[in-house]
């Protein structure tokens, strides 16, 4: 969670500073952002209230080391990528205490493989540098004609609080890659992880190409939003934000990449009920990230035939999570990122609770007393409903909340899993493999997974349709679509 603030005295809170044109800076702020640890409420650091005069700055470094940047050979950027991962890995324990400490995710089910997965992420795409190739097009003997990939220029980016490690690291690295230089907002409730990885990326990087703002959405991200020189804009985060990310852009006529919101559906078949189902339905939801995902599975269409026997298995299951001390090695959940939220997550769960028709199978409101109710924490919670259409199944809730609902017929059961104007994600679990790819051809989303529920990998092509947005992340086809322009060159080979 962040509090605005004076810049801080105290000896015992760190303040840590923007990068901006190579150098470790406070810029223009004149305030500070406290950060703090949402597993006890309490202060872990501050980082500057970032200025629209400092998004200015930025940028106009961004453009000043561009030129010499895209010219680097692809394969050297590659090599400096895969040499910045080389020591994110070697200190991957020191970046998951950050996360865990300043998201309140669970070290052990969360921020360790977030700070892994980050270091696999800048070693993927340092891998693919090569791949930055065009193609010949065969217009005859006397004609060459040919295309090429080229960087866009300066680059914008926004990332979430949820996994602002993972997520910095995916604009990051593909950007960089592809030769763009980048100017990216970090998250005000959870920057210090991010920050970290970039003084690492500095100690690589000439000047200016890798530069990090820490302030408020309103403020510093508007501002780099409708900056004239930024000429594409990357941004996760929440639907609402991002219209107003694409409405900037459109302004100027600047492509964007929006990674939004999503109310994903978990299909389960009356012969999936066994355990490893109930294992995946649990991962799908991200339980142990709060639910506080994109991709969380929020909506569970069961079978008649199999409800109320796979909802006793999974509440059974779902209690046995510890919750607590997003340290403690012991923990698989930990806490909700800010005040603001876990008053969201809770107003919902007292929706459901006085819901006509929902049913209560496990969970409800967090304690008031004890060491769960000296945090933001939230249990994991079901609730069961025969309609589709009600609050709790219709919006993202961003928070360990649960909605079942019963199913007979397999078209009923397709057409109300896409009863959403989201679409990111989709989970499919049955052993008939016909049904399974039916059933995942059918479900209008991004990204399927048929019997796991695991997350993204290096490699998949990530991304949403409909209001979930626009473009792909986390592979090549992301990297050349998102970082890159495709030119084409043709030459008369027959001229005297």
């Amino acid at each position: 969670m962040a509090v605005t603030s004076k810049p801080s005295t105290s000896t015992s809170l760190r303040h840590e500073t923007m990068l901006i044109d190579g150098a470790w800076t406070d810029g223009n702020a004149r305030e500070a952002i406290t950060v703090l640890n949402p597993g006890n409420r309490k202060p872990i650091a501050s980082v500057p209230r970032g200025t629209a005069e400092d998004i200015d700055t930025a940028v106009k470094a961004a453009t000043a080391a561009f030129p010499a940047w895209m010219r680097v050979p692809p394969r050297d950027r590659g090599r400096i990528l895969t040499r910045i991962a080389d020591v994110i890995e070697a200190r991957v324990e020191e970046l998951a205490k950050i996360i865990a400490e300043e998201t309140g995710n669970a070290i052990k089910t969360q921020a360790r493989p977030e700070a892994k997965g980050t270091a696999e992420i800048f070693r993927y795409f340092g891998g693919l540098a090569s791949e930055l190739k065009g193609e010949t097009i065969p217009f005859g003997e006397h004609v060459l004609s040919y295309t090429r990939r080229e960087p866009i220029g300066v680059v914008g980016a926004i990332i979430p609080w949820n996994a602002p490690v993972l997520l910095g690291s995916l604009k990051i690295a593909p950007a960089l890659c592809a030769g763009n230089t980048l100017v990216l907002k970090a998250a005000e409730d959870a920057p210090l992880g991010i920050l970290w990885v970039a003084r690492i990326c500095q100690e690589f990087l000439p000047k200016g190409v890798l530069n990090v703002i820490t302030g408020y959405g309103p403020e510093a991200g508007a501002a780099l939003s409708a900056h004239p020189g930024v000429r594409k804009l990357s941004f996760t985060g929440s639907t609402e934000v991002g219209k107003l990310v694409m409405k900037a852009a459109s302004e100027r006529i600047v492509p964007v990449s929006l990674e939004l919101g999503g109310k994903s559906p978990s299909i389960v078949y009356p012969d999936a009920n066994e355990d490893w189902v109930v294992d995946g339905i649990i991962a799908a939801m991200r339980f142990t990230r709060q639910s506080q995902s994109c991709t969380a599975g929020s909506r569970l269409f069961l079978h008649a035939d199999i409800f109320d026997d796979f909802l006793n298995k999974l509440a059974a299951k779902a209690s046995k999570l510890k919750i607590g001390n997003p340290l403690d090695e012991e923990t698989d959940m930990g806490a909700i990122i800010n005040e603001k939220q876990f008053r969201k997550v809770c107003g919902y769960v007292e929706d459901g609770l006085k819901q006509p028709g929902a049913t209560l199978r496990f969970g409800g409101l967090p304690p008031k007393d004890g060491p769960l109710s000296e945090g933001f924490f939230a249990i994991p919670t079901l609730f069961a409903h025969d309609a589709n259409d009600w609050r709790l199944a219709k919006e993202e809730i961003f928070g360990p909340v649960l909605v079942a609902i019963k199913w007979t017929d397999e078209q009923e059961a397709i057409r109300m899993a896409n009863q959403t104007h989201y679409g990111l994600a989709g989970y499919v679990w049955t052993k008939d493999i016909g049904r399974a790819l039916r059933t995942a051809h059918a479900i209008e989303a991004g990204w399927v997974q048929i019997n796991q529920g695991l997350g993204q990998s290096p490699g998949h092509s990530y991304g949403g349709v409909k209001q979930s947005g626009i473009g792909r992340e986390f592979s090549l086809e992301g990297m050349l679509d998102s970082f890159t322009i495709k030119k084409n060159v043709t030459i008369n080979l027959a001229t005297p």
